[in-house]
């Protein structure tokens, strides 16, 4: 491993760490301390990659979007798949990832920092109005339909939501509850053959992130026979 992968190990030990942290203790509870003895790294070695608190919450707050947000995942001959595996995925890195969990606690949590809690939420919108463009270019949503206001109306659905699970059953059911969401709102705006085409189950993040992990690793193992043939 050369000094860069360290750092770069290093730094997303970090990350991790702080999100579970943050997701434990919010903004204010949580300390530096916390963060570097976690990862069991001096507090001079933090600061070789961090200046603070808040550069830190920034990182935190920006894995919220950063693995999810590579559009598509995974290309779809339905393009509104592309939209459903892109969500599915979300609720199920929020239920088993703690980095995503810190994630969304900082982008609730008001007046204990003075981040921008709306760069997520945005980046999400975004992400929506791509995909639902592409769907509607694609010939699968109904004309009456508006990228824009549906993307905006996914995404405050999506967040109340998971604010719900999480009070009722610390995310145990989120996927579940973001299945039946968009198995009532996508039947408003996509044309019956493509709707048909959808798999909407709460089991499809887990089975989409397999996919994503077979591919990269087919990718990795075709580089190393590349790179022993030449």
């Amino acid at each position: 491993m050369t000094q860069q992968e360290r750092s770069a190990r290093t730094r997303r030990l970090i990350v991790e760490a702080a999100g579970a942290v943050f997701a434990e203790k919010g903004f204010n509870g949580a300390t530096i301390a916390d963060v570097y003895q976690r990862v069991g790294l001096t507090k001079g070695a933090f600061y070789y990659y961090f200046t603070g608190k808040e550069d830190l919450a920034r990182a935190v707050l920006g894995s919220q979007t950063g693995g999810v947000l590579v559009f598509p995942l995974v290309p779809r001959t339905t393009r509104l798949q592309e939209l459903v595996d892109g969500g599915m995925v979300f609720a199920h890195q929020i239920r088993s990832d703690t980095t995503v969990q810190g994630s969304l606690r900082l982008s609730l949590e008001r007046g204990a920092h003075e981040l921008d809690r709306r760069r997520p939420y945005e980046d999400w919108i975004a992400h929506n109005r791509m995909a639902l463009s592409r769907a509607k270019d694609a010939g699968e949503l109904h004309s009456h339909v508006d990228p824009e206001t549906v993307a905006q109306l996914l995404v405050g659905a999506f967040s109340g939501i998971q604010v719900l699970s999480e009070v009722l059953s610390g995310w145990s059911d989120l996927e579940e509850r973001i299945s039946v969401m968009l198995q009532h709102i996508l039947p408003t705006i996509a044309l019956p053959g493509p709707l048909a085409q959808l798999d909407m189950s709460c089991t499809r993040g887990q089975r989409v992130l397999d996919e994503l992990q077979r591919i990269q690793q087919e990718e990795d193992e075709a580089a190393e026979l590349a790179a022993q043939i030449a």
